[in-house]
This record gives structure tokens, C-alpha cells and sequence, in this order.
């Protein structure tokens, strides 16, 4: 008869054998996990390769790039907060309802009658937090240089994550339908009368028409489209909720994983000279 030593899996070791030995052996556990236990650089690194949440990090990386004075673990917050905004975001959802004659009311039991109202603040709180920490990790982003070749695209994908974070702000700004919103929304999005090409007010407008109609006018630009009418009204609360809970988070959610994906290809996280 051979030995315990020779039958038992060289990833598995020896005081756990005797206990987990059958979960490792069985069907479902060998069609979940691809690789053996992580006693080795090979299985560690097994673990990342193959799990799909962990994928787009790299398997290993410099010492000196997650030094806490050089990152500021900016990045890692902003991932953690985005996370918060989702998780806090989804259980509001539940009790909110995007409507001129329920949406104050709702906010309101959200926080006085709703069990665990909490969340409505953690929200609000969280949101504030990320649009602060996005900003700093943009900066840090900058002192060091991390912009430069090889990483100038990753650069312009978190700019692009920058403004999705100001829009994801700026779009549940409205939601509580209280008149703070209602004005601040209101000359926020007149602003965007003058945007280039898209606002009746803004540079190019004028010539972009068909014959001598203009195809951009006060009741087809940009800040219609936001509006859904010429003010705020009921069709832009449900439109701001729409790309506040659907649109712009999934496009942020694409862009990161593209923004962690290229981290790993340029390299790892950037180190101190």
C-alpha cells in the first residue's frame, strides 16, 4: 500500500487533508476551481488568473507601487465607494419612486419611517466621499506622472471616469424633487445651452442645418434632450433617474473594468522613480 504522503495532492497540505480531502475530490468543487491550493507562486497566481473577478489585476506587482505615501490608496477607495453607491443605491430603489407627487415624500420616509433609513445618508454621504476621492486620485495621478507613456490612454479613461462621477452627482442631485434640486438642476442644465455643436446657444450651432432650417434650435438640443421639455418638470425627474440608476453607472462599471484591465497591461500600478 503507498503511503499517505504519495496519494495526498501536493496542493493540499497534510492537517487539512484528512478533513477536506472529499470537498476537494468531489465533482463540484473540481469544475469551480481550475487550480490546486495555494502553497505556490503557480497556484497563487492560478487564483487570479482564473477567477472572474480578479482577473483584471495583475498577479503580482512592485512593492514600491502600493507604498500608502506614494498611492494614497486613491484608486482602491474610489472602486470601494463606487461599490457603497451601488449597494446603498439598489436598496433605495425598493422604496423610492421616481414621480412629481411621490419623490419628496419618499425621500422623507426614507429617512424618518423607513427601517434602516441609514442607508439613504450612507447614499448621500457616500457620493459626496467619491466625487472628493476621485478628484484626489486624479491628482496624486498627476504629481507622480503616472499619466505619462505608457499609461496616457488609462489617463483619458479616467478622466472620461472623472466626469461620469460629476454626472452621477450632478443627475441624483434632482431626485429628492425638493426646490434646492429643482433650481440647482435648473441652471445647471442651462448651461447646456451652451454647449459646442449640441446647445442652440453654443459655438457651430448655427451651422448645422438642413437647407436653411437649423437642426439645433431651444426645442432639440442638448439641454431639451436632458429636460425632456423646455423646464423641469415630471419627465426630467424620470430621465435623471433613469441615467442616474441605470445609464451612467454601467458605463462607469464598463470603464473601470477597462481602467483595471490596462493597469495590468501597462505594467502594474506605477511605481516612485
Amino acid at each position: 500500500m503507498a503511503d499517505d504522503k504519495e496519494l495526498r495532492p501536493a496542493h493540499v497540505p497534510k492537517r487539512q487533508q484528512s478533513i477536506f480531502q472529499p470537498i476537494y475530490d468531489s465533482q463540484i468543487w473540481q469544475s469551480i476551481f481550475r487550480h490546486g491550493w495555494m502553497d505556490n507562486d503557480r497556484n497563487r497566481a492560478l487564483v487570479i488568473i482564473t477567477n472572474v473577478f480578479m482577473h483584471l489585476h495583475p498577479v503580482r506587482i512592485r512593492k514600491s507601487g502600493v507604498m500608502l505615501s506614494f498611492t494614497w490608496c486613491m484608486g482602491g477607495l474610489s472602486f470601494f465607494l463606487f461599490l457603497v453607491e451601488t449597494v446603498t443605491g439598489v436598496l433605495l430603489m425598493f422604496y423610492y419612486r421616481p414621480t412629481a407627487e411621490y419623490a419628496y415624500v419618499d425621500i422623507v420616509a426614507l429617512r424618518e419611517h423607513v427601517p434602516l433609513g441609514l442607508f439613504r445618508e450612507m447614499h448621500r454621504w457616500g457620493a459626496h466621499a467619491m466625487v472628493i476621492i476621485v478628484w484626489l486620485h486624479m491628482f496624486r495621478v498627476f504629481l507622480t506622472g503616472s499619466y505619462k507613456p505608457p499609461r496616457e490612454f488609462n489617463w483619458n479613461v479616467g478622466v472620461i471616469l472623472l466626469v461620469l462621477t460629476l454626472l452621477l452627482s450632478f443627475t441624483g442631485y434632482l431626485l429628492p424633487w425638493d426646490q434646492l434640486a429643482i433650481w440647482a438642476v435648473t441652471v445647471g442644465t442651462n448651461m447646456a445651452r451652451a454647449t459646442p455643436l449640441l446647445g442652440h446657444e453654443g459655438p457651430g450651432a448655427m451651422f448645422i442645418k438642413v437647407g436653411d432650417i437649423s437642426l439645433v434650435h431651444a426645442g432639440s438640443d442638448v439641454r431639451f434632450g436632458l429636460l425632456g421639455g423646455r423646464f423641469v418638470g415630471e419627465a426630467t425627474l424620470l430621465r435623471f433617474y433613469v441615467l442616474h440608476c441605470v445609464a451612467i453607472p454601467l458605463g462607469a462599471a464598463v470603464l473601470m473594468a477597462v481602467h483595471f484591465w490596462r493597469i495590468r497591461k501597462d505594467g502594474g500600478i506605477s511605481g516612485p522613480m
